[in-house]
């Protein structure tokens, strides 16, 4: 599969989006559908690395399924909002290699 940029992403969200008379969700309305999506992902990682297995009748979802879900929704709630997620991505390296840079134990190379 091919590797996209961040800033494909969001066109190719747009893109889709834009087909549809409704268009993006209010703000409000996409921030209750992300925390529903953190929820699912929560349950996923709870049957794969905690103590509750799954049941025979749940659906089979896969946490990797759910980041997906996430990504969509982050990128629908960027475009609503005109947020370039590069240049948010950017930010918030700049303030974790400058605010944090001494806050880890780096890796001896």
């Amino acid at each position: 599969m091919e590797e996209k940029s961040l800033a494909e992403l969001q066109r190719e969200v747009d893109r889709y989006i834009s087909q549809f008379k409704e268009g993006y969700f209010s703000p409000l309305a996409m921030l209750a559908r992300m925390s529903e999506e953190v929820g699912e992902l929560a349950r996923e990682v709870n049957h794969t690395y905690g103590e509750k297995p799954k049941k025979t009748t749940e659906d089979d979802n896969s946490i990797e399924y759910e980041l997906g879900d996430i990504l969509f929704i982050t990128i629908c709630f960027a475009n609503s909002l005109g947020i370039n997620l590069t240049e948010a991505h950017n930010k918030v390296m700049h303030k974790f290699s400058t605010r944090d840079a001494d806050r880890w134990t780096r890796i001896d190379t």
